[in-house]
């Protein structure tokens, strides 16, 4: 208790409070637009006539706009300053949540979801820059904090988006619309926080360089490829976990309940690990860990979903801590905030891509086997490459 009080002094002492306030309400609305779309998903399909084909788009849409847009983010730092674009991604975030809930027809409703993803995406990029520019003695300890925020959210809005719509007389776009709210407080703060014109060395106004070239080194990769391979099992666990238990005989309400546990098990675990990632010089055996409980996981569901689920569920969240490790590693690994941005962009734009195929393949080897095993082996098989690449991420380098 007196080592976490005396950490959060030195927290505070290290950056301004505006500064944590604003990182934490950012990374509260970093998933609210995809994890509130699910529980209402039955509602939205009904109210626009949406196809099951266009259902389906919206899952993999997440990926596809983090992937794309998150490129971008670096060359707007450089021009308008880091704290300046994200406070226009969250301005974009609260005009795509708004708009789309009240979308006339499906084709608008996907349009201003990707609009809303948008906003996330330069968000999502250029967090770790500020992580790394404000706190950088504290990089794992902020970092943790903000993937629990980011964490909270998603559940938040998971758990809610049912009960609030319900509250709002069963109006499923006012339930949709109302998470808008969460976006426009994180505005303000990003505003008192924006930086003087490009290229001054005050706080928030660091810009990337042109000059580097991420590409060239191998640390990047390492950190693209752990990025893709952890996105990848998210996203499979998210679309297919509870499907995978009910499949195997558990009741529709147990298999929500065990994707619950694996949910919310990481907004404890990802504070404790980025907070100890953070103090260490090397975070390679973290990643290694962190794999081996993922292969456990998915190793127990192809033996039998149903044999020891909770155990399953219990090692599937564990692994699921490479999301907030990663971007640990994204803050550590960069010498400047400025490399920071660059590696975060190449980070998460290269590894989203390389996550795109992933729970879409999962799908298509259900449907020709019959069955969960083939596709659960892959998943096995590609916590190999996930761990190579968070063991060659986590070693003691900058770049």
């Amino acid at each position: 208790m007196t080592t976490s009080f005396s950490a959060d002094k030195q927290l505070v002492r290290s950056g301004s409070v505006v500064a944590v306030v604003a990182i934490l309400l950012a990374a509260l609305n970093l998933r609210l637009a995809v994890t509130s779309v699910g529980p209402v998903l039955a509602e939205i399909r009904a109210g626009l006539g949406m196809s099951g084909t266009v259902a389906g788009l919206l899952t993999s849409l997440p990926v596809v706009c983090f992937a794309s847009v998150g490129f971008a983010a670096p060359r707007l730092a450089r021009r308008f300053g880091a704290a300046t674009v994200i406070a226009a991604g969250l301005a974009v975030l609260t005009l795509g949540l708004i708009i789309r809930a009240y979308a006339p027809s499906t084709v608008l409703f996907v349009l201003f979801s990707a609009v809303a993803l948008a906003g996330i995406a330069v968000v999502n990029v250029l967090l770790p820059m500020i992580v790394k520019e404000r706190f950088a003695d504290r990089a794992g300890m902020l970092t943790g904090l903000y993937s629990l925020s980011l964490n909270l959210g998603a559940a938040g809005a998971a758990a809610a988006t049912v009960p609030l719509t319900a509250a709002l007389h069963d109006d499923w776009r006012l339930g949709l619309a109302a998470w808008a709210l969460l976006a426009v407080l994180a505005v303000p703060p990003w505003l008192a926080l924006r930086s003087p014109p490009p290229g001054s060395a005050s706080p928030g106004g660091a810009t990337p360089t042109r000059h580097l070239r991420v590409i060239r080194e191998p640390v990047a990769w390492a950190l693209a490829v752990y990025f893709g391979m952890q996105s990848t099992s998210a996203y499979v666990i998210i679309g297919w976990l509870p499907q995978i238990f009910r499949d195997a005989g558990l009741t529709p309400s147990t298999a929500g309940v065990l994707f619950a546990v694996t949910s919310f098990l990481g907004v404890p675990l990802g504070f404790l690990v980025t907070s100890y990632a953070g103090r260490v010089r090397s975070q390679s055996l973290i990643a290694l860990a962190l794999g081996v409980a993922g292969i456990a996981g998915y190793a127990g569901l192809w033996f039998d979903p149903a044999a020891a689920p909770w155990v399953c569920a219990v090692l599937l969240g564990i692994g699921n801590c490479a999301f907030p490790l990663v971007l640990t590693m994204i803050t550590l690994r960069g010498r400047t905030p400025a490399t920071v941005v660059r590696l975060s962009a190449f980070g998460q734009g290269v590894g989203y891509l390389m996550a795109i195929p992933g729970p879409i393949l999962v799908g298509v080897l259900h449907d020709a086997t019959g069955g969960w095993r083939v596709p659960l082996a892959l998943m096995v098989a590609l916590m190999i490459p996930q761990i190579i690449g968070g063991v060659q991420a986590g070693r003691d380098r900058q770049v």
